[in-house]
């Protein structure tokens, strides 16, 4: 039994911890660690119908984000507005703000679902406005 007035994480608490850090992994623009963050069978699904969109494991991941951060030299700002977590889901509604490498200034509102599992992130699921992805980050260009 743990000492009086001590508690054990929750794995809801905890989850919401390691999407914090992942959140500031992103911020950081650093894309060894939002690779690492995943489990090795983990993957990004990114929703919609853009050049982006799609489902990615780690390896590729790890390639990916980089590249996604690079687009945007002087970092990408995402702010949390709300936070939700049950069992080993946590739900994220966000914005993001950022200069383009085109110039252009991009600023777009998300809904994130992360599953974790053990600590690693097993899945994430990305919704956004997928017009100003292909406005901004695609310079117009959509899937054929």
């Amino acid at each position: 039994m743990k000492g009086e007035g001590v508690t054990a994480m929750t794995t809801a608490e905890n989850n919401k911890r390691l999407t914090l850090n992942f959140f500031d992994a992103m911020q950081r623009g650093d894309a060894e660690a939002i690779a690492d963050t995943y489990a090795d069978e983990g993957r990004v699904v990114t929703m919609g119908n853009t050049l982006i969109s799609g489902s990615r494991g780690k390896d590729e991941i790890r390639r990916f984000a980089g590249g996604v951060l690079d687009a945007f030299p002087s970092g990408l700002k995402f702010t949390i507005l709300n936070m939700t977590a049950e069992d080993n889901r946590v739900a994220v509604e966000a914005t993001s703000e950022g200069l383009h490498v085109s110039g252009k200034p991009y600023s777009n509102h998300y809904h994130f679902l992360l599953t974790w599992e053990q600590g690693r992130l097993l899945e994430m699921k990305e919704y956004m406005d997928t017009e100003l992805v292909t406005e901004v980050i695609c310079a117009g260009a959509r899937p054929r």
